[in-house]
């Protein structure tokens, strides 16, 4: 059975985006084995590159590339903070790119991003697309979240258009696998 792996680049403990991440594993569930993991266990420091001829690749930067290794596809969620991707994101895949460039190689991508406002974090999801194929990903699908507070209620998506937009790029996206 392939595997997808999900994870949000949020290290908040509510994070909206691995709520939507959680959603969407779950309902690839039937078909694919899942598994959603959370970066705040993959805590690394600051990149920089004296820090890594100094002590090397962080053994967590190395085991989170493990997991993504061991998956056939990925979905990301990317958050937005002040029309950027946050710096924690950002900081694990510096690492893990110094580990492996490649560490998306040959893995199917769904890219979502979720925000409280009516953009769906669109400029983070822009820099995501284009940094993944940088690093060997395929960029199936793109599924931007607005509003996440008024169309996402107790683990359920409540707003009936975006739900039909999420299963048909969940269909594209699983016949990609």
């Amino acid at each position: 059975m392939k595997r997808i792996l999900g994870f949000a680049g949020s290290n908040s403990s509510k994070s909206i985006n691995a709520q939507l991440v959680a959603n969407l594993l779950n309902r690839l569930s039937a078909d694919f084995k899942t598994e959603q993991i959370d970066i705040r266990d993959y805590e690394l420091p600051f990149y920089g590159e004296d820090l890594e001829n100094e002590k090397g690749i962080p053994n967590k930067a190395q085991d989170f590339a493990a997991e993504i290794e061991k998956n056939d596809a990925v979905i990301i969620a990317i958050n937005e903070h002040n029309g950027s991707r946050s710096a924690v994101f950002k900081n694990l895949i510096d690492w893990v790119s110094r580990h492996n460039r490649g560490f998306l190689t040959d893995k199917k991508i769904l890219l979502v991003a979720a925000s409280p406002g009516g953009s769906g974090a669109a400029t983070a999801m822009a820099y995501a697309k284009t940094a993944f194929g940088i690093f060997g990903g395929d960029v199936v699908e793109t599924l931007s979240f607005p509003n996440f507070y008024d169309n996402f209620k107790e683990g359920e998506i409540t707003n009936s258009e975006i739900a039909s937009e999420i299963d048909s790029k969940l269909n594209t996206f699983a016949q990609q696998i």
